[in-house]
C-alpha cells in the first residue's frame, strides 16, 4: 500500500472539494493513485460538492441552541428553500448551533470542531451534506451570548420546529429576578426586535461613523430650507432623537403596547438588557435573478422557445 501524505490529501481536496477524511480514504483505497482516487470520490458523489461551491446560496435556516444563561445562533445557507424542509439539513443546522454553543462564534473554530458521531469536522460534514443533497451550502455566521446572572432568551419567527426558522433573535437579560420571568421578558423583547430591526442596543452603541453621516445629511437638508444656523442645530438635534427612536433598541417604542419605551419596560421588570442579536435569513446576500425557463432548457439540452 502506498504512503498517503498530507500533501496528497491536500491536492485531492483542492481538486475535488471533498472532505479531508474522504480524500484520505480515497487515496488509501486506490494505493495513492490520484486519478483513481478522484474517480472513487466521484462514484460516491463526494466530488460533486466542488462544482456546486460557486452557486449562490441565500436560502436555508437560522438555528438556535441554548443552555442556562447562554445561547448560540447560526445561519446556514442553501440554494433553494426546499432544502430547509430536508430533515438531514435541519439536523445539521441544529447540531451546528449546539457546536457553536460550546466552541464560540468563530466560524473557523466551528468548522474545525468535530461533528458528533461522524468522525468528521463540521466543515467536512457540510461538504458531505452538499454531495448528498446536491446543493451548495455554507455556514455563514454565528453569534453566542451569555450572562453572569440572568437569562439569554431566544425567539424564532414562524419556526419550522423548535429553534429553527427564517428569523432568529437572542436577547441577553441580566437581573436578580426569577429566571423564568427574565426569559419571558427576553422572549417579548425578541419578538419586538424581530419586528423593528434595531441597529444598536443603546445610544452609546451606535456606530460613530454612521451617526456622523446621519448628522451631515440632516444638516445639509436643514440648510437647504434656508434656516439660520442656530435653528439648523436644533432641527438636527430633534432629528437625531428621532433617529435614535427608530434604530436604538432601548429608545424604541415597545411594540406590545405602542407607548412605553423598551428601556422603561426593562426597568419596570427590574432587568437590564445587555445585548441582542438578530439574524434574518439571507439578509445582505445579493440573490441572482436568472431566466428559469432558459436554465431548464439549457439543462435539458434544448433551445429556449422564442417569444
Amino acid at each position: 500500500m502506498a504512503d498517503v501524505t498530507p500533501a496528497m490529501v491536500k491536492d485531492l481536496r483542492e481538486r475535488t472539494g471533498a472532505g479531508i477524511s474522504d480524500c484520505k480514504k480515497a487515496l488509501v483505497e486506490n494505493d495513492g493513485v490520484m486519478e483513481e482516487a478522484i474517480d472513487w470520490l466521484r462514484k460516491k458523489g463526494l466530488a460533486a460538492a466542488a462544482k456546486k461551491s460557486g452557486r449562490a446560496a441565500s436560502e436555508g435556516l437560522v438555528g438556535i441552541a441554548s443552555v442556562p444563561a447562554k445561547a448560540a445562533m447560526v445561519e446556514v445557507n442553501s440554494e433553494t428553500d426546499f432544502v430547509s424542509r430536508n430533515e438531514a439539513f435541519q439536523a445539521f443546522v441544529q447540531e451546528v448551533a449546539k457546536v457553536a454553543l460550546h466552541v464560540g462564534e468563530s466560524l473557523d473554530a466551528i468548522n474545525a470542531a468535530p461533528y458528533p458521531g461522524t468522525g468528521r469536522t463540521v466543515a467536512e460534514e457540510l461538504v458531505h451534506l452538499v454531495a448528498t443533497i446536491g446543493e451548495n451550502m455554507n455556514l455563514r455566521r454565528a453569534r453566542v451570548l451569555s450572562v453572569p446572572q440572568g437569562a439569554v432568551a431566544s425567539y424564532v419567527h414562524q419556526a419550522l420546529k423548535p429553534g429553527l426558522g427564517k428569523i432568529g433573535v437572542l436577547v441577553a437579560v441580566e437581573g436578580a429576578s426569577e429566571v423564568s420571568a427574565l426569559e419571558t421578558l427576553g422572549r417579548q423583547v425578541g419578538m419586538h426586535v424581530a419586528a423593528t430591526r434595531p441597529e444598536a442596543l443603546d445610544t452609546n452603541s451606535v456606530d460613530p461613523a454612521a451617526l456622523e453621516r446621519e448628522k451631515a445629511v440632516l444638516s445639509e437638508q436643514a440648510r437647504a430650507s434656508g434656516k439660520p444656523e442656530n435653528i439648523i442645530e436644533k432641527m438636527v438635534e430633534g432629528r437625531i432623537r428621532k433617529y435614535y427612536e427608530e434604530g436604538v433598541l432601548l429608545e424604541q417604542v415597545w411594540v406590545h403596547d405602542g407607548e412605553s419605551r423598551v428601556k422603561a419596560v426593562a426597568q419596570k421588570a427590574g432587568a437590564k438588557l445587555t445585548a441582542f442579536a438578530r439574524f434574518q435569513l439571507g439578509e445582505g446576500i445579493e440573490k441572482e435573478v436568472g431566466d428559469f425557463a432558459a436554465e431548464v432548457a439549457a439543462t435539458a439540452g434544448i433551445a429556449k422557445p422564442s417569444a
